[in-house]
């Protein structure tokens, strides 16, 4: 049985972990990883003597600067310089190695502002994007264009998933970087702990969102890498949407906060709807098979043994 080497760029991260935890132990894959302390992916000559000696067929660009709303407008220079570089390096010495498939990942803050909904991919580019994210934004659609590119040049296949918002065990839950599932989370979590009677939550909890449980983006990146061809990007998602506020009387309810919710509608809602068109990867053969419930209840449970963990790891370095 010949053996494929899969490079993740990008392999702590929450997409990360996950494609490790689905291909981990199958005798057909060999798995490439590298830390930010091994490969500094802004370094495009580093990069370039990575993959040479690394020689993967497949490089999953899983890696990048991620952030919810105040992460992106504190850094909108990091995040569009760190993603363009990130982007240009490995899609560039993928094709200098000779690898013969790549993975790329955009996002859905990539669709204009105003986009009809459902999201298709020929919509991109068709609009302005979403100030709160448009650096995040302009950085994934030049990955988008970089992968179509070097497609046409040179032949090669290499493909583009725009995945919904993610969410699931490793994700970020406190701080900038934590997107708006695993942020209500911690902080619905935290209000309980301190018998808090209320939380305010950013914005009007108007906005629409569709979440995907990352495992179920896993088996999606299987399905792409065996069966995506061309140069347009197929989109990733659950095919059902939540208002925030909906979201977050979910949240509230699986993490069993009883007290009150507040609105402060002078912080940004992001993007008033943001849902994506799948049918490309159904018609591939792909579902989704985790409930919001559901994988909400396993983020939250994976939530408890990690913040447990870490408690008995400074109470171990306290004494």
């Amino acid at each position: 049985m010949p053996i494929e080497a899969r490079y993740i760029a990008g392999h702590t991260g929450l997409l990360g972990q996950a494609l490790l935890r689905a291909w981990e132990g199958r005798p057909d894959l060999r798995l490439v990883t590298a830390t930010r302390q091994e490969l500094d992916l802004t370094d495009a000559r580093a990069v370039e003597r990575f993959l040479a000696a690394a020689r993967p067929d497949t490089v999953i660009l899983a890696a990048g600067r991620v952030g919810g709303i105040a992460a992106n407008q504190a850094q909108p220079a990091q995040f569009i310089h760190d993603n363009l570089m990130i982007e240009a390096n490995l899609i560039h010495g993928a094709w200098k190695a000779g690898v013969a498939r790549l993975l790329n990942f955009g996002s859905g803050c990539m669709y204009p502002t105003a986009c009809p909904q459902p999201m298709r991919p020929e919509q991109l580019m068709t609009g302005p994007v979403e100030p709160t994210s448009e650096p995040y934004a302009m950085a994934k659609l030049a990955g988008l264009s970089l992968c179509a590119a070097y497609n046409r040049q040179y032949g090669t296949r290499f493909i583009s998933a725009i995945p919904c918002t993610l969410y699931g065990p490793g994700d970020h839950f406190e701080g900038p970087d934590a997107h708006v599932l695993s942020a209500l989370i911690a902080k619905f979590h935290e209000a309980k702990a301190a018998r808090r009677p209320s939380v305010t939550l950013w914005g009007s909890g108007n906005a629409r969102r569709e979440f995907l449980h990352v495992d179920d983006m896993a088996s999606a990146c299987e399905t792409l890498l065996s069966r995506a061809e061309g140069a347009e990007p197929i989109n990733v998602g659950s095919g059902t949407s939540q208002t925030i506020r909906e979201l977050a009387e979910l949240i509230r309810g699986v993490v069993g906060y009883e007290g009150g919710i507040g609105w402060d509608a002078s912080r940004p809602d992001g993007a008033p709807d943001k849902r994506l068109d799948s049918s490309a990867i159904r018609a591939l053969g792909w579902a989704p098979r985790t409930e919001l419930r559901e994988g909400i209840e396993r983020t939250y449970a994976w939530f408890r043994e990690h913040q447990a963990r870490r408690s008995s790891e400074v109470a171990c370095v306290s004494s």
